[in-house]
């Protein structure tokens, strides 16, 4: 009912023209997805504190965190509801890549659900085994770069696109795709959910990322603008632009009621579905080594776990006796045993995001 409700009415304020520009759209894409999500957002809290749907803190943690226990969690699930239901408002449910994103964040997100269920449920902060989770989400990975091979028009809709360079492009070939793709959507999903540990260190890059991609959107999938700045045009794409101006409203509320001290926390229904969101955006609009400088926060994240967990292991296995590289991983936890303030860490690292992000954008002209 909801859907024919939102198709009904994606199609009725079509008849008013101002309608037909995506920008607007966008603009009010952002608005109606924050708005919900200030509307939504204190119930939900107390409902999720009425339950006692808290968080498990990890027991090899920063020792500060344990504070933090019980704070409710799930948070993510405000989010991809205001998204979901934006998106069905203002995009155009005509256009394939609306549904690929959509069915891609909420499926990933379905994934974070059970893993954020059974911490709740049986208290324990390992939730879904990684195997399962890495299962799941490499079956939705291979399943969204299979449609997209199978449904390019072009060849520069599947090649590799180096920025700052004007004529940088390395074919790929399907099986070449679809490993781009897996490791696009599946190692941003769990980036970002490693660099979930801080109140708000997440959601605010997630912001940024998600608005610049929503340029390179409105670009792509603009003739006259994706000729002019040397990037392949990808007719449809530019509705992906309302799809990131959700994410960045509905996030921006969130933010509201994640910042210090967090009031609630997004957990893996959140974070896993938005760095897979983030992903099959930029695999879509051709933009994974921009994704790769601007989600540059998240990409440190992800490496320094698999730093230390490699060096940990190899040093076991050499010498007896484990070895690490950082004082704890994820690097924000090195940071905050090295004596930063939680809140020093999160702005500082919002600092480095800004700059990256902006970085990104210079691709579209430096080249």
């Amino acid at each position: 009912m909801l859907l024919a409700l939102a198709q009904w009415f994606s199609q009725d304020v079509r008849t008013f023209s101002v309608f037909n520009y995506i920008t607007l759209r966008a603009v009010l894409a952002a608005m109606t997805a924050l708005f919900i999500s200030f509307m939504v957002g204190p119930a939900m809290i107390r409902k999720l504190a009425a339950m006692k749907i808290g968080q498990a803190v990890r027991s090899d943690g920063p020792q500060t965190h344990l504070v933090k226990a019980g704070t409710p969690t799930m948070g993510g699930a405000l989010i991809l509801t205001s998204v979901a239901i934006t998106t069905l408002l203002w995009g155009d449910l005509s256009n394939p890549y609306i549904w690929v994103v959509l069915l891609t964040t909420l499926g990933v997100g379905a994934i974070g659900w059970v893993d954020d269920y059974r911490k709740v449920v049986h208290r324990n902060s390992d939730g879904l085994s990684a195997k399962a989770k890495m299962f799941w989400q490499s079956l939705i990975a291979l399943a969204v770069g299979g449609y997209l091979w199978t449904h390019a028009s072009l060849p520069a809709h599947t090649e590799l696109i180096i920025p700052f360079f004007k004529y940088a492009v390395f074919p790929l070939g399907a099986f070449g795709f679809l490993v781009l793709v897996y490791l696009v959507i599946v190692g941003s999903s769990n980036a970002v959910n490693l660099t979930d540990g801080l109140d708000g260190l997440a959601i605010m890059p997630t912001v940024m990322v998600a608005s610049a991609l929503a340029i390179f959107a409105y670009v792509a999938g603009h003739v006259v603008f994706a000729k002019y700045l040397g990037v392949p045009h990808i007719p449809g794409a530019s509705e992906l632009a309302v799809f990131c101006a959700a994410i960045a409203g509905a996030g921006l509320a969130f933010l509201w009621f994640n910042a210090y001290p967090a009031e609630v926390f997004m957990g893996d229904v959140g974070a896993l579905a938005l760095g897979a969101a983030l992903g099959v955006v930029a695999v879509i609009v051709r933009q994974e080594v921009v994704l790769f400088i601007m989600g540059g926060v998240f990409v440190v994240e992800a490496v320094s776990v698999m730093l230390q967990v490699s060096y940990f292991k190899y040093t076991k296995k050499m010498t007896g006796v484990g070895k690490r590289i950082f004082l704890m991983a994820p690097l924000h936890h090195h940071f905050e045993q090295k004596g930063w303030k939680e809140t020093q860490v999160v702005v500082r690292f919002w600092i480095i995001t800004m700059l990256l992000v902006l970085l990104g954008l210079a691709t579209l002209k430096l080249r």
